[in-house]
């Protein structure tokens, strides 16, 4: 896939925190949605407002002008079309989700497959859901860097580069607002310029001392979260919850015909789910008081889960189907609701 992706995956976290959240009191926001990207500006004059009870259905659907294509995997996924979310993504603006026909990206019989989880709409996200997603997309990449690490570890730079530029391409622009209305101190140039360095002197050894910079930016823009937030069973079940959903779908893309296809995907996924594991670490302690069975489960299947990825290069053949790989996230995540229910 080409390095740059376009924004953003509000709308795939969104259904997840309405998912997790269904017992809290609505918050309201009467605020008009920030000004759209000079892409999408013209083309998606709807709105939505999120809050932590958004409607289950509309949640659920992907902003086909606005999500990058780790979010467009999951329409490629369903529909079994290779680089599909690159043909969605290069015929954007769509005035309507029914111009996927009308372009001719997809035919019609597969359009009525994917309608109900495509939109055009745009989301405002509201209290704690807004504060969910400022936390996953940090994570999302913290598991980028993590990834990227091992393969520079292993003297793969090649590989490494697109998960060091996924940070600063798909997901700061998404979040700048956010770390602006949270007194974050901009490290978007502290990105660039890791990418930058490891395009052209690899082997530098100012790569350790650059890749250091970028890691501490990320942990402390996370830090702007209070830290009983931080340390939330609810709110990083939620997040983890988020993580895993893009896991899911970035491995469902990296394979095809039994085989993995498409090595990036296949470490985005496992950078995602190496986080994910990370942040259930952290909290592993109070699940187990607070909520064992459903800790057991989790834990479970976290194990289980990470087998999927034996190595940051990818094995010959997939070690779990996507199917397996899917029902190990459910699993995850139902738990996760459950405890998230009795907070």
């Amino acid at each position: 896939m080409p390095s740059f992706r376009s924004l953003s995956y509000t709308v795939a976290i969104a259904g997840l925190i309405a998912l997790t959240s269904c017992g809290n009191a609505p918050t309201t926001d009467n605020t008009a949605s920030p000004a759209a990207s000079p892409s999408t500006a013209a083309s998606s004059p709807a709105s939505t407002t999120e809050t932590a009870a958004h409607n289950h259905s509309s949640g659920k659907q992907i902003n086909i002008n606005t999500a990058i294509l780790s979010e467009l995997d999951k329409l490629e996924a369903k529909l079994g079309i290779p680089a599909l979310s690159n043909k969605i993504q290069a015929s954007r603006p769509y005035g309507s989700p029914e111009e996927l026909v009308t372009k001719k990206v997809i035919s019609q019989e597969q359009y009525d497959q994917v309608k109900d989880m495509v939109t055009i709409q745009d989301v405002v996200l509201t209290g704690e859901a807004k504060d969910v997603d400022y936390m996953t997309k940090l994570g999302l990449m913290k598991g980028h860097l993590l990834v990227a690490r091992e393969l520079l570890d292993q003297q793969k730079p090649d590989q490494a580069e697109p998960h060091i530029g996924h940070p600063v391409e798909e997901i700061y622009v998404d979040v700048e607002d956010q770390l602006k209305e949270r007194n974050v101190k901009e490290f978007k140039t502290t990105l660039i310029g890791l990418q930058d360095l490891i395009k052209s002197k690899p082997k530098d050894a100012s790569v350790k001392t650059s890749f250091a910079q970028s890691t501490e930016a990320v942990d402390a823009a996370i830090q702007a979260l209070p830290e009983t937030q931080r340390q939330s069973p609810k709110f990083v079940l939620q997040t983890i919850n988020g993580l895993l959903d893009a896991a899911n779908a970035e491995y469902g893309a990296a394979i095809a015909n039994g085989k993995i296809s498409a090595a990036i995907e296949y470490q985005d996924s496992r950078g995602f789910v190496n986080y994910a594991d990370t942040l259930y670490k952290g909290i592993a302690d109070k699940m187990v008081k607070e909520n064992p069975e459903a800790h057991k489960a989790i834990a479970d299947s976290m194990t289980q889960l990470k087998t999927a990825w034996p190595s940051a290069i990818p094995p010959a053949a997939p070690v779990k189907t996507p199917e397996e790989v899917n029902q190990l996230i459910k699993t995850i995540e139902k738990n996760a609701q459950t405890a998230i229910a009795k907070s």
